[in-house]
């Protein structure tokens, strides 16, 4: 093979590779707003999200699609255990608490708050998309300034 072709072959192999993580990585923010493909999340895997305020604060967040079919979203964290800064992991079909490990079912993700539970984020269905307004993000920041320790 040609060292033209390999190069070619490499591009193609490196563009086909990239694109699904640019898709979740990179949302279009139109007005103030996220946008995921729905797509994005078919395999029932929770998708991690930050987005930095303009004062240097991370407001880490998820979405999933549940074990209903439900594309849920909520921030990674909670009105308990939000000092300790350790957020969530999936396991199976539940979203597990990194600081005392409560496990919370997909399908109850955005449904119940307070307590050990993932904090609600406000999202909607639009065109085949997940929406969620900046605004929203934001009221979730005082999970993540732990600059005062106080929520």
């Amino acid at each position: 093979m040609s060292r033209m072709k390999s190069a070619l072959l490499m591009t193609v192999l490196s563009c086909m590779l990239l694109t699904p993580h640019l898709l979740t990585a990179a949302p279009v923010t139109p007005a103030g707003q996220v946008t995921y493909p729905e797509k994005t999340f078919a395999n029932g895997k929770a998708q991690q999200f930050t987005y930095k305020t303009e004062d240097g604060v991370t407001i880490r967040y998820f979405i999933i699609k549940s074990s209903d079919g439900v594309i849920r979203a909520a921030f990674d964290a909670c009105d308990v255990c939000w000092p300790e800064n350790k957020g969530y992991v999936q396991k199976g079909d539940f979203m597990v608490c990194n600081n005392c490990g409560r496990k919370f079912p997909s399908a109850r993700i955005n449904e119940v708050q307070g307590g050990c539970n993932p904090a609600p984020l406000t999202r909607k269905m639009e065109n085949d998309s997940v929406v969620i307004q900046v605004t929203d993000i934001l009221k979730g920041k005082s999970y993540f300034d732990l600059r005062g320790g106080k929520r």
